[in-house]
Order: C-alpha cells, then sequence, then structure tokens
C-alpha cells in the first residue's frame, strides 16, 4: 500500500456482520462538537409531533420485511417466522418519536447517531425503507411535503463563495481518517468489479450499457484492482493517450493523474480539498509524474486553457442543480474541437429529482453540504440547453456502488479504534458507520445509481 503502511493497518480484514455496529453504551455526545444533538426535542409541539410520527412509522412499518423490536416487547414489521428479517431496535422510543416528529428524515439519522435505536445490520434495515420510499409517506401527507420539509441554508448554496468551505467540510476531515477505509488507490468514488458491460437498449441518440451484476461477492483483495478498472475504463472513453492535454476536475487523493500520466498524457486536475492536494501531489511525486501532472486548489469556473479530455468523477454531486447550467457551460468552453468528456455521475430517477431538489436533508447537514444528485434526463437537458455537448453513451453500474459501500463499511468497523486515537469520537463514527450504511441501501435497493457518462460535441 503506498501511504497507509504508516497506519498499521491489515491489507484485508475479516468482519462478520456482527462486528459492523458500534455496539456498548449510548454515545456520550460532546455538545461543543454535536450543537444540539444530545437535546431530544421538548414541548407542546414537539409532544404532539412524536405521537403523529410513532403513528405513522408503526403503520408504515407494519408490512415491511424488517423486525422493529421495542424495549415493551413490542414487535413491528412482516411476520415472517421462516425468515430471519433485518432487525431495527428501538432503544428509547420517545426520543426517537421526538426527533423523527420534529425532523423527519433528519430526525431519523440524528437518533441513530444519538443512540436512540440501532441495527446489527444497518445496511439490510435501511434497504429495506429505501426500496419502500416512495409509498412510506401517505399520499395526502406528500402533498404537503413543502410546509414540513427543511429548507437548504444559503450559506450552503455552491457559489463560488461557498464552495470552498462547502467541500472542505467533507474532504478536510483527515486524510489519515480516509485511509482508514479506503483501498490502496485511495479512491473515493464506485469500483467496477467487471468489464464487459451489456448493451440495453438505444434512447434517442444515446448508446445504454449496464454493467453485470458481480456473480461472486467482491473480496477486499479484489478492490484495488477494481478502481483501477474504473479509472481506466473512464480514460478509455475519453480516449487519453499519449500526448492528450486532460483535464481532470475534482482531484480526489490522484490515482486518476497517476493513470493518465503512465499514459503518457499531460494532466492539469483541479480540487477544492487543500488536504486532497496535499497528498495528491506527494503521491504524484513518489510515482515520478510531477513534471507531467499539474495539481491546483481552484474552482472549476476559474479553469483556462483547452483540452483534449475531460474526465470528473463523482464531482458534479457537488455542484448543486442551480449550477448545473455553469458547470457544463465551463466543461463545454474548455473542451477542444473533436475531444470528448467521460463522467462519473451519481444518479436517481427524475421523478424524485424534481420532488427532492428544494428538500434539507441527513446527508446535507452531515456529510454533503451543498449535494445534489442529478438524473440522467437532468443532464442530457441541461446539456442540450446551454452547451454543444451531447450525452453518447451510459453505463449503469449500481450494484458495484452497492458492494463499493459494503467493503468501506467493514473496513472502517475493521479500523474503528484508529479513527478514535485519530480524534474521531463515537458520534462521529456512529455517524460515518450510518452514511456508509445509508449510501449502500440506496445502491443496493435502486433507488440511487451511479453512471459513467460519455459526451462530445454536436457536429464533432
Amino acid at each position: 500500500m503506498r501511504r497507509n503502511k504508516d497506519t498499521g493497518m491489515d491489507a484485508s480484514p475479516a468482519v462478520s456482520t456482527a462486528d459492523l455496529e458500534f455496539t456498548g453504551e449510548d454515545p456520550r455526545i460532546d455538545n461543543r462538537i454535536w450543537p444540539g444533538l444530545a437535546d431530544v426535542p421538548t414541548g407542546p409541539r414537539a409532544s404532539m409531533s412524536a405521537k403523529v410520527a410513532d403513528r405513522l412509522f408503526r403503520r408504515a412499518a407494519a408490512d415491511l420485511d424488517v423486525r422493529i423490536e421495542y424495549p415493551d416487547g413490542t414487535l413491528v414489521g412482516a411476520r415472517r417466522e421462516q425468515e430471519i428479517l433485518p432487525r431495527m431496535i428501538i432503544r428509547n422510543p420517545d426520543a426517537f418519536a421526538r426527533r423523527v416528529g420534529t425532523s423527519g428524515l433528519i430526525g431519523f439519522g440524528e437518533s441513530y447517531m444519538a443512540g436512540d435505536w440501532t441495527s446489527p445490520d444497518l445496511a439490510a434495515v435501511l434497504s429495506v425503507f429505501a426500496s419502500r420510499m416512495a409509498t412510506l409517506i401517505p399520499r395526502p401527507l406528500q402533498r404537503l411535503r413543502a410546509l414540513y420539509v427543511a429548507k437548504h441554508p444559503a450559506q450552503e448554496r455552491n457559489t463560488e463563495q461557498n464552495t470552498r468551505s462547502n467541500i472542505s467540510r467533507h474532504y478536510d476531515l483527515s486524510n489519515e481518517m480516509f485511509e482508514t477505509f479506503l483501498d490502496e488507490t485511495l479512491t473515493y468514488s464506485s469500483a467496477l468489479f467487471s468489464t464487459t458491460p451489456t448493451r440495453v437498449g438505444q434512447v434517442r441518440d444515446v448508446t445504454v450499457l449496464r454493467a453485470p451484476v458481480p456473480q461472486i461477492t467482491p473480496k477486499w483483495e479484489d478492490f484495488a484492482d477494481a478502481q483501477r478498472r474504473k479509472i481506466d475504463r473512464l480514460l478509455d472513453e475519453a480516449g487519453v493517450g499519449v500526448g492528450t492535454r486532460l483535464l481532470e476536475v475534482g482531484t480526489g487523493w490522484g490515482e486518476l493523474c497517476i493513470r493518465a500520466a503512465e499514459r503518457g498524457a499531460v494532466v492539469r486536475s483541479v480540487t477544492l480539498s487543500s488536504e486532497q492536494q496535499s497528498l495528491a501531489r506527494l503521491r504524484v511525486a513518489e510515482a515520478g509524474h510531477s513534471e507531467t501532472v499539474q495539481i491546483d486548489l481552484l474552482d472549476y469556473r476559474n479553469v483556462d486553457g483547452e483540452y483534449d479530455a475531460i474526465v470528473s468523477v463523482e464531482m458534479i454531486e457537488a455542484v448543486g442543480h442551480q449550477y448545473w447550467a455553469t458547470y457544463f457551460r465551463v466543461l463545454d468552453k474548455l473542451l477542444a474541437p473533436g475531444g470528448k468528456v467521460a463522467l462519473q455521475a451519481i444518479t436517481m430517477p427524475h421523478d424524485r429529482m424534481l420532488q427532492t431538489r428544494n428538500t434539507y436533508t441527513w446527508v446535507h447537514k452531515y456529510i454533503f453540504p451543498g449535494g445534489f444528485l442529478p438524473s440522467t434526463e437532468a443532464i442530457e437537458s441541461v446539456t442540450a440547453e446551454h452547451t454543444a455537448l451531447r450525452v453518447r453513451e451510459r453505463l449503469s453500474m449500481g450494484q458495484h456502488y452497492a458492494e463499493t459501500l459494503r467493503l468501506w463499511k467493514e473496513r472502517f468497523a475493521a479500523h474503528s479504534s484508529q479513527a478514535e486515537e485519530l480524534g474521531f469520537d463515537e458520534t462521529f463514527r456512529r455517524m460515518w458507520h450510518f452514511y456508509l450504511c445509508y449510501s449502500e441501501a440506496g445502491f443496493r435497493s435502486g433507488y440511487i445509481d451511479v453512471q459513467q457518462l460519455v459526451l462530445d460535441k454536436t457536429g464533432a
């Protein structure tokens, strides 16, 4: 491993399902780090909201393939005696109901962080909920969504003034913390565990491909090669080779820069994470490519020059839907005639995207401030309306992301003590575990997808 040697972590931890939960006493919440999290909502309004939330939750969960256990012995969920169902264990029903009643899905995640509920297999529980997300809330209440869901804070909108702060809150947590669960390539995006896609159709001028679901559960020792496979496919689709002037939007920790430079490309990469820039530059230097790779701390809106290929891996999610037109206009301006853009993007169905674009979620509050997932329809319509770029091909690979997240989740759980030594408390570790499981559930249930998209200019 290139950088992980100093951490003393095993390369392939063996983790049982039971080990994935941070068990023990409820976390001690430091109000200086987590202001307000330890405070359960009180007052008449919170009490009324809790009663409504408890009733709705029990009704919605009554026929789900999950076993919800309350301290008084009450069980909620489908009664399938012959099956072992995922377990959701409610430790503090009143606090759980008050948080959910007051803050909805934000409260659902916060109640897990606070220890109000737990699960020995959190991803399995969340996958059940994700698979029924569209119908969990009664339709009449869905029409009132705008009245009770939180709105995005103005300071998290991805203006040039705010974006650096939004990115820093996630990616500048600590390079060492990310090393506790990433593989040796330090690649923080979906891997690709096989390279033979199936052609599933043609939608207008777009060829639609699907990566086959991994038939054998991927193991840790397969992971780094799967990440390189993902990167190489993007570079291939963008036509990156000897002499290619390549722009990478969103550096990560430098693996794509290194692999492009190994092909003979001249690479410029931009990031807004100072932590990532520092380590990526070091890794590029160690690989012997400092002369052909330039990594700048720069907003994509301020990039200049002309490039034969542009690659961006899971960065569009941080742009914000208000700025998608700006983002694609920048790529259009920077791309040389005959060049290609290869994106890897987490996507969601168009109807859900429209319903949720103004909703402030637990993920926004704790993980990705300012982020929002596009739909493929949105990408195609924005590029058609505002640029000469056109999507020509897309590869769906959502189940590969589910396996990627499973491996990250297992490794992070196995190295929880290292995260603690780095200063990340129990509340953070529960939050990060919830984030990884929440994301895995989204991909495993099909609620969200990840795709590689290839674009070129019309008439090229």
